[in-house]
């Protein structure tokens, strides 16, 4: 808060640039906390939406292997085994 006051104290002191750059260097101390905390957040949860798409990759894979599974039962005359493909995350 002192800093911002401080900024704010030299803005009207300095010229035009040169103020403009100590204000938007006090915005930018201000924030960074919260960006840093919310990158933090970001990078630890996983949203819905991320969540749905793994499920869905992995749905697909499950779903290749039984393909793969039914077309090398058929050529070998044999019933599929569908076992082998238990995908794992």
């Amino acid at each position: 808060m002192i800093r911002i006051l401080i900024a704010g104290a030299a803005a009207l002191a300095l010229p035009g640039c040169i103020a403009q750059t100590a204000v938007d260097t006090a915005v930018k101390v201000a924030t960074l906390p919260v960006k840093v905390a919310s990158a933090g957040v970001d990078a630890v949860v996983t949203t819905q939406a991320e969540a749905d798409q793994k499920r869905g990759r992995r749905i697909r894979r499950q779903e290749e292997c039984i393909g793969k599974e039914e077309r090398k039962a058929r050529k070998q005359g044999r019933e599929p085994d569908y076992e082998r493909c238990e995908v794992k995350d």
